[in-house]
């Protein structure tokens, strides 16, 4: 029986869930006044109002824009020829290996595969929502959210954003769609480009973490942690069994560290002095606000939250000391770590990673008591095909260092070649898989 559970490019998600496709709004900080949409790989359908068919076959060397109305609806166009104005715009992706440039006015461009989905918030803003299948979605975030190079570092925040957004299905269901691209939910910036994340996004299939009993936990992550985590009540006030304080000497030395901030004297003090109304006055207050120090993370200076601080401020973090300059009696923080500091540090696990540390105790290291579950659903053989296919494109990129690539040879594309050979068979053949002129795929 052929695998037609394959989903778009990861194949199988958590099918506990059944979470085949998500819709996510694209430049959901930004206001889109203006988009133009041109097509890198693949074809295209162009449909009005969610099902009328306007134009078909869209593909490269063609150029869509889309704009709203005072009457809030959006007018589209191709190649300027105008097609009116409608409740919606949909560009529907006729096969899997499509891949969409996106150009809003005044807003740096972005790839995407999947559909999208164009209507009109008011008469100068647009809501574009990418529809896209959910392990794909997956490789963007992880793209999006860390750097590194080996391939379990891209697994890890795999299974975690995988986690979150399992966890989190309905935030904005609302608005009409699942996610939005900013860091209110997960960053969403591009497509996945790299053969290397999608490797550890790949490698991770059908991993989530869970509780002792069995339930998707919570799963935030920070960039650096500055060598302690924090507790989850600490940040925010709800406390996790599993987002427990840990010490983390594995984010010391890295990218996001350290850190510094001078403040004039008087705008500290001030400061707790109007906002929390501390009297500043009193020696032993004063003292305490000039000489603060953490050895172990704390969760509140003086009995004012250090979160409230760190906002005020746009720290860095909320580990931080507090040192005067002898020279102009500024106030300096000398800051450790980067973001809320509860549960994964980013950093810290490049480090663990690099050490040779495995994934899932990386993963337990951060969250306490946790589990990682695999889903019996996914073919593990399956998925170690992909895995095996993906390899290959990485050791040829290497050995070709520099290389000019046409479209065709985008690494998307080539996967789903192999996918497209395996989906009309009944066994996987290695030796028909290395065999192109065997495959009979159109370009």
């Amino acid at each position: 029986m052929k695998r037609l559970y394959i989903f778009l490019l990861m194949l199988i998600v958590a099918g506990a869930v059944n979470a085949e496709r998500v819709k996510v709004r694209l430049f959901s900080n930004n206001r889109v006044e203006l988009i133009y949409v041109s097509f890198d790989l693949g074809l295209y359908d162009l449909l009005a109002n969610d099902t009328m068919m306007l134009e078909s076959m869209l593909g490269e060397g063609m150029s869509v824009e889309i704009k709203p109305t005072v009457s809030g609806t959006v007018s589209v166009s191709v190649n300027g020829y105008d097609y009116g104005s409608y409740r919606n715009v949909v560009l529907r992706a006729t096969d899997t290996a499509c891949i969409m440039c996106l150009n809003p006015k005044g807003i740096k461009q972005r790839t995407y595969e999947g559909n999208l989905v164009v209507s009109a918030f008011d008469k100068s803003n647009l809501k574009v929502i990418n529809d896209v299948d959910f392990e794909t979605y997956l490789a963007g975030v992880v793209q999006s959210e860390i750097y590194g190079k080996q391939s379990d570092i891209f697994r890890i925040q795999a299974i975690i954003s995988r986690t979150w957004a399992l966890r989190n299905m309905k935030k904005h269901k609302a608005d009409g769609y699942n996610f939005c691209d900013y860091v209110h939910c997960q960053a969403y910036q591009n497509r996945c480009v790299r053969p290397d994340i999608m490797l550890g996004t790949m490698q991770s299939s059908g991993e989530t973490i869970v509780d002792a009993e069995g339930n998707l936990i919570d799963t935030p992550f920070h960039s650096n942690s500055g060598g302690e985590t924090a507790n989850s009540e600490d940040v925010w006030r709800s406390a996790r069994p599993y987002l427990r304080s840990v010490q983390d000497t594995f984010s010391y030395r890295m990218r996001q560290s350290e850190w510094t901030k001078v403040i004039p004297r008087d705008k500290w003090l001030g400061y707790f002095s109007k906002t929390h109304k501390l009297n500043i006055q009193d020696t032993n207050v004063r003292n305490t606000l000039l000489t603060f120090a953490q050895p172990h993370r704390q969760a509140k200076i003086m009995g004012v939250q250090l979160t409230r601080v760190r906002t005020d401020f746009g720290l860095k973090s909320t580990f931080f000391t507090v040192t005067t300059d002898p020279k102009n009696g500024d106030v300096v923080l000398n800051g450790h770590g980067y973001g809320h500091g509860v549960g994964l540090s980013q950093e810290g696990t490049i480090r663990m990673v690099g050490l040779g540390i495995s994934y899932d105790s990386i993963i337990r290291h951060y969250y306490s008591g946790a589990q990682i579950h695999h889903d019996d659903n996914v073919s593990e053989q399956y998925v170690q095909n992909f895995v095996t296919e993906i390899s290959k494109i990485i050791e040829e990129d290497n050995a070709n260092p520099g290389r000019k690539k046409s479209k065709k040879d985008d690494w998307l594309g080539k996967l789903f070649r192999v996918r497209d050979r395996m989906d009309r068979e009944e066994e996987f053949d290695p030796e028909k898989q290395e065999m192109e002129s065997d495959w009979k795929i159109e370009w």
